[in-house]
């Protein structure tokens, strides 16, 4: 694991490679696969030095969304707040959307209100 990972993330990082050492999976290659799947869930939440960085200089992605911590939230946490939105707040939603998770589930609850 890089230098700077939570406990936390450390924690999944030895859970995950025991888990594959103790099934058999990828022999060899526990500890980088391992480290792959916890740097991938970093970077999807923003613990990676660069996303830390871009959101110190107000960068980050979502900022500009009407709803706050968008990245972070659910299909159904998000879906339930859309109906709050105005149009063009849900068309800023969308476009967000559409570019970044494209989820199924986000962008039919904003059909449903279109």
């Amino acid at each position: 694991m890089p230098r700077g990972a939570s406990p936390k993330r450390e924690r999944e990082y030895k859970e995950i490679e025991r888990k594959f050492e103790k099934e058999g999976r990828y022999k060899g290659r526990e500890e980088e696969v391992a480290a792959r799947i916890v740097n991938k869930q970093r970077k999807q939440y923003g613990e990676t030095k660069s996303a830390k960085s871009a959101d110190r200089a107000g960068k980050s992605p979502d900022r500009s969304l009407p709803i706050d911590d968008y990245d972070h939230l659910t299909v159904p946490r998000i879906a339930s707040k859309v109906s709050d939105l105005s149009a063009a707040e849900r068309r800023k939603v969308r476009t967000y959307e559409t570019k970044h998770k494209n989820r199924k589930g986000v962008l039919q609850a904003l059909d449903r209100l279109h």
